[in-house]
């Protein structure tokens, strides 16, 4: 078996050599944080070096006046939102952490991972104003600002959102803030009728009462709603939205500010030990059809209801069946046993254009390969 050559380094230049050498002898380089997500995207062979963020784990600034941070990549956001809370605040990100809650900042950009309050603040890539990162040439490169109004560099960052490390290595990120809610509501209802729910969906979606979150759950041919309300009117707000959920004619209609279970599960749902997770990208209004192919799957099914993001969890024989059954809708292969990732492509069918742009950037960014080669799309 071939040996890696783990290395952790500690400042940003050192990082950018490492790259710069692996590259210059044709090395691949196979970039990690804490590992919550290594499974993720398509089987690759053996890296011969692998570069981990674990001694990268600096607050460099908090600027609570301004409402934004500058972290290091390897900073744990479970530790990032327990300094940010002494001011008040938080990144409004809530991704599943993993083991130890030791997800990290540089990682959840990288795989572009997201949880409940995506539906209120949109994906990482929303809340990041700058980058700094390296590349397999040794560059250190720098994009965007830590102030809110500056948008120059946007695209750096935005770019290495979701590229999944085969870009280069992020180095810090420069995010914005929002303050904690000073309280919160969920009101929640359930039906066995995979229509209705869908309309209640779209219904909520569509009504001015700006949840914080819009959650569906399914499984067994039942599910139901979870409208989070927070901050001013909190209380208010949910008893509007648990009536509007009775008038659509839910049942088992309730509302609690003692939810945190109940996002916590929803969460929960977006991963798997034992099966396999398949993150759909449907409109909104097709939510009916993925409910009722998750029932044919066998399935259970948590998503972002007003956004069209649903994870579903089902045995590694159906995947396949599965994703056919809600195509055309984009879908993703995540947590997957390592033989179902061998003999499929966690990524699916993307159109030829786009594919192409993609080879061109990362021809641009990583010439010779370097970083996480085979991974992601196309087997960038």
């Amino acid at each position: 078996m071939a040996t890696i050559n783990q290395t952790a380094p500690e400042t940003f230049a050192e990082a950018a050599e490492v790259l710069a050498s692996a590259s210059a002898d044709g090395r691949s380089v196979r970039i990690r944080g804490a590992g919550t997500k290594l499974g993720w995207g398509r089987a690759t062979g053996t890296p011969a070096v692998e570069l981990r963020t674990s001694a990268l784990t600096e607050i460099l600034e908090h600027n609570a006046g301004d409402h934004t941070a500058v972290l290091q990549a390897g900073v744990p956001l479970a530790a990032a939102q327990h300094t940010f809370a002494g001011a008040g605040q938080r990144v409004a990100l809530d991704p599943p952490l993993g083991a130890d809650q030791a997800a990290t900042i540089g990682g959840i950009l990288a795989t572009a991972d997201s949880g409940p309050l995506r539906h209120r603040f949109g994906a990482p890539r929303d809340l990041v104003l700058g980058v700094t990162v390296a590349l397999s040439d040794g560059t250190l490169a720098k994009s965007g600002s830590k102030v809110i109004k500056n948008v120059a560099g946007y695209d750096l960052a935005k770019l290495f959102a979701g590229a999944f490390g085969t870009l280069g290595l992020i180095l810090s990120v420069s995010v914005r803030l929002h303050p904690l809610p000073d309280g919160h509501t969920t009101a929640l209802g359930a039906t066995s009728d995979a229509n209705a729910l869908a309309a209640a969906a779209l219904a909520l979606a569509r009504a001015p009462l700006e949840f914080e979150a819009l959650d569906v759950a399914w499984h067994g041919g039942r599910g139901g709603l979870l409208a989070r309300c927070a901050g001013p009117e909190h209380a208010r707000r949910g008893r509007r939205a648990a009536k509007l959920l009775d008038d659509l004619a839910l049942v088992d209609v309730d509302m609690t500010d003692a939810d945190e279970a109940l996002w916590e599960r929803q969460r929960a749902g977006q991963r798997s030990t034992h099966g396999a997770v398949v993150r759909v990208a449907h409109k909104p209004s097709a939510l009916a059809g993925v409910l009722r192919a998750t029932d044919a799957a066998g399935g259970t099914l948590v998503g972002r209801a007003g956004l069209g993001t649903s994870y579903v969890e089902i045995a590694p024989e159906s995947v396949a069946e599965f994703r056919r059954a809600v195509g055309p809708a984009p879908s993703v292969l995540l947590d997957a046993p390592d033989a179902l990732r061998a003999e499929s492509d966690p990524w699916g069918t993307v159109e030829a254009p786009a594919l192409a742009l993609m080879r061109s950037v990362k021809r641009r960014f990583d010439p010779t390969t370097t970083c996480n080669p085979g991974l992601f799309v196309g087997g960038i």
